[in-house]
């Protein structure tokens, strides 16, 4: 059997590629980087050393709950970015929040309306005093709780979305 050993990229959907490129340009910091010849609008852009994001435009409708997750240099400032932009959307997955494992989590849309999970691992330099202070977050540390009562899958107390010590680099990194 053959084994997956990293995302080489993700492919996301625009409804308009000059906007959705300027968005993971300016908002996020990701570099462009050159995309095949297509016959259709495509952009690439550069995460780290070994992972890209792929940007096409079509006329797809973009999922509601489906999304990329990123982990970002400076969560706080990211917060506090994004809600100034109004782009923070807490119906999908709900509030910004801490989970139990002490990763920072929020969901943000894309110009097109793709969700974006935006990430820092724990022990991450964050100020928790938003948590306290704005509605957008939840202030009690735990997990999205649905109310489906249906809890099917590997399920732990020790699940992380980070595999790493908290104290390392995010790969790519200096």
């Amino acid at each position: 059997m053959t084994r997956a050993t990293e995302i080489n990229h993700v492919s996301l959907i625009v409804d308009d590629l000059a906007k959705a490129s300027a968005f993971y340009e300016r908002e996020l910091g990701l570099e462009p980087l050159p995309a095949y010849k297509f016959d259709y609008p495509a952009a690439f852009f550069k995460i780290n050393e070994t992972q890209q994001l792929h940007v096409t435009e079509w006329d797809d409708t973009p999922s509601f709950r489906g999304h990329l997750c990123l982990r970002v240099s400076d969560w706080t400032a990211a917060f506090r970015r994004f809600k100034e932009l109004g782009i923070i959307d807490v119906t999908p997955w709900g509030k910004v929040r801490k989970l139990p494992d002490g990763t920072f989590q929020m969901f943000i849309r894309d110009p097109s309306g793709n969700l974006v999970e935006i990430s820092a691992p724990p022990g991450s330099d964050v100020d928790e005093s938003i948590f306290a202070e704005d509605d957008l977050c939840q202030r009690d540390t735990g997990a999205y709780v649905s109310g489906r009562d249906d809890a099917r899958g590997m399920q732990s107390e020790d699940a992380s979305l980070y595999h790493d010590k908290p104290h390392d680099k995010p790969r790519g990194q200096p």
